[in-house]
């Protein structure tokens, strides 16, 4: 890639989850472009790119509002920008984690990180043996997710054989799922802690509605409480600007060793910017990691619940990485 002025790119998909983000970037009067991969396309051969520095902010659940061509394409993509020589941050490495819940339990194995009892399996015929051994209710999430998509719970086996046998469990879209335990949160809360380029940015605690699904996405917290209202709403209906009605959400230091653990997953997993989440098992009280998010839609109302606004810091963090920004704006 020839020299060029600094410019930035961010990829994306989703028409809501990033405005705060645009609109930060608008507010510094920093020059960028929306790369929109729900329609897209790029000539391998061609090096020359107008971006110096691509944020990747692609969603792995974009089959839900009708993109699924999107997901693979997006590794193809961030793959010819770093052979191009862009600086992406959270590139291919890391939007391949992303895209599999296999790979991120992987490495939390090799970390030595607790995760819970997971079996994998490509047909749905195979979830009650997957099961087997296992502490009820379990669950069976598509190895390719995002914003909770797809997951299913099952209280008792004889639920869980009726689905099998009816062909009622959802895969996903590469047909390969996860058949896990569901432990029981402590205090009835979940903790996400967020990490930005190695270090820690902010915690929060979110108290899930389990009965209104899935969806602990916290740029999303906005399904009406009861199973009911949220099954009549689609799955991509959370814009940020919602009312925040069904999850309670807290701001929150975590202890330091489950800090230093999370920073240890973010280096080992290659993102520059995501989300880990964990909870404390209510039956053990050992910290459990479950999932990593390396799409990290930061929480909405930000000041309010953790005091101050992490799409200030990105942009400075942004600035400073890809020298877009004035001498004064400091990443901080």
């Amino acid at each position: 890639m020839k020299a060029a002025e600094p410019r930035l790119g961010i990829v994306y998909e989703h028409p809501e989850w990033f405005a705060p983000l645009f609109a930060e970037l608008d507010r510094r009067g920093i020059a960028y472009d929306r790369i929109d991969l729900s329609a897209h396309g790029f000539d391998p051969a061609s090096a020359e790119v107008p971006w110096t520095i691509v944020l990747n902010r692609m969603s792995p659940s974009a089959y839900l509002r009708g993109h699924g061509q999107a997901i693979a394409y997006a590794g193809e993509f961030l793959r010819y920008l770093e052979d191009a020589g862009v600086d992406v941050v959270n590139g291919a490495g890391a939007f391949a984690l992303e895209t599999s819940k296999v790979a991120q339990l992987l490495l939390l194995g090799r970390l030595g990180l607790p995760a819970p009892r997971t079996r994998v399996i490509n047909h749905t015929s195979q979830a009650p043996a997957a099961a087997e051994g296992f502490t009820f209710p379990v669950i069976v999430k598509p190895n390719i997710g995002g914003s909770g998509a797809g997951i299913q719970r099952f209280d008792t086996p004889e639920a869980l054989r009726t689905a099998a046998a009816d062909g009622a469990i959802d895969l996903g879209i590469d047909r390969t799922a996860l058949v896990q335990e569901f432990l029981p949160a402590r205090d009835g809360h979940i903790v996400r802690v967020e990490v930005l380029d190695g270090r820690f940015l902010y915690a929060i605690k979110v108290y899930p509605n389990f009965e209104a699904g899935f969806n602990l996405c916290p740029a999303d917290i906005c399904q009406p409480d009861g199973a009911a209202a949220a099954a009549a709403l689609p799955a991509d209906l959370c814009p940020v600007d919602l009312p925040k009605v069904a999850l309670r959400v807290e701001g929150y230091t975590p202890p330091d060793d489950v800090i230093r653990n999370v920073l240890a997953i973010a280096r080992a997993a290659g993102f520059d910017l995501g989300g880990v989440e964990y909870l404390v098992n209510d039956r053990d009280g050992q910290v459990i990691f479950y999932d990593i998010n390396v799409l990290s839609n930061f929480v909405s109302d930000a000041v309010r619940v953790v005091g101050f606004d992490p799409y200030a810091i990105l942009v400075d963090y942004l600035g400073a990485r890809g020298k877009l920004l004035l001498p004064a704006a400091v990443y901080r």
